[in-house]
């Protein structure tokens, strides 16, 4: 819905948009982490590369992690590329959304394909994990790296929607949604639609709310539990915050890692207490209790404050 028609306006790929104004587009493939703007940016090329007319007929969009296999490979990709434009001139485009899910029989057959139709046919690979993508079909596409998005890239276009869309959203509010999409825009309007669909006002406290992600007051509460009080009060508070609010010890972690720098630890110490946490957040990942590894956690920091104390005296 919010998808602009001007490259410009969604990423600034000057390659790509140079590739576009000397008609000299190669086979692309766009890879980086979710919302991050790659199938938008191939859209809106093809929104500058034909005209509404033309669409249809010159551009072919398939999602490859639902018709992943060689049969769509063969069928829909061969049949399209094989096909000759009514259009005196110009090439066909085929867009192969989440390509990092096809079998690699399927790449192969690709790969064939792309060398047989090059004259009539350009096409754009779009996956989250290169790695997972054959050299094969690597070295026959320019690579183009989306990295998350920034404070400045997400704001102006946030900004557009919450004024089209009349919904009230303070400043703290809009900072909140930023930094919990983490570069990702499409998460960034997600979380705006539910927060502003639950609450008549979207601020700070609403978007961590709806989201079930811990607030930073809860967070430096937890941190003065973990730093003053005793084994058993500490684990009662915790628990007892995370059943009120929803919390996960998951979401926890990763916002008491923000603030244990902003503490004034001697070096040993922190080290020792991020490697205590890491090892939680990937025994956590295994599926293993969070109430074990909450234990855990507050062990660790008793363990820091007991090591600290003489010197304290």
């Amino acid at each position: 819905m919010y998808l602009s028609n001007k490259l410009i306006n969604i990423l600034q790929i000057c390659i790509v948009s140079k590739f576009i104004k000397e008609d000299q587009l190669p086979h692309l493939l766009f890879y980086g982490p979710p919302g991050t703007g790659k199938t938008s940016t191939i859209l809106a090329c093809a929104k500058q590369l034909y005209t509404p007319a033309q669409f249809r007929s010159m551009v072919l969009e398939l999602n490859a992690s639902d018709d992943r296999g060689i049969n769509v490979v063969r069928g829909q990709v061969m049949n399209f590329a094989s096909t000759r434009t009514i259009f005196k001139s110009g090439f066909k485009l085929i867009i192969l959304d989440e390509a990092d899910a096809m079998t690699n029989d399927a790449q192969n057959a690709l790969r064939r394909i792309i060398e047989k139709f090059t004259d009539n046919v350009r096409f754009c690979l779009i996956c989250n994990y290169l790695s997972k993508i054959i050299p094969a079909l690597q070295s026959r596409c320019t690579r183009f790296r989306f990295g998350p998005l920034d404070f400045k890239q997400i704001m102006p276009r946030l900004e557009y929607v919450i004024e089209q869309e009349k919904v009230k959203v303070t400043e703290d509010g809009k900072k909140a949604l930023i930094d919990l999409a983490q570069g990702d825009m499409r998460k960034v309007l997600n979380i705006l639609q539910s927060a502003a669909t639950a609450f008549p006002e979207v601020s700070e406290d609403s978007v961590y709310t709806c989201v079930g992600h811990p607030l930073k007051s809860d967070i430096m509460n937890i941190l003065k539990w973990l730093l003053n009080d005793d084994f058993s009060t500490t684990f009662k508070k915790i628990q007892e915050l995370k059943i009120q609010k929803g919390l996960a010890l998951q979401d926890i972690l990763t916002e008491l890692h923000t603030f244990l720098y902003r503490l004034d630890l001697p070096p040993d110490s922190l080290i020792e207490i991020l490697t205590e946490m890491a090892d939680i957040e990937v025994r956590l990942n295994g599926g293993t209790s969070e109430k074990i590894h909450l234990g855990s956690l507050i062990s660790a920091f008793h363990m820091i404050r007991s090591k600290l104390k003489p010197a304290d005296d």
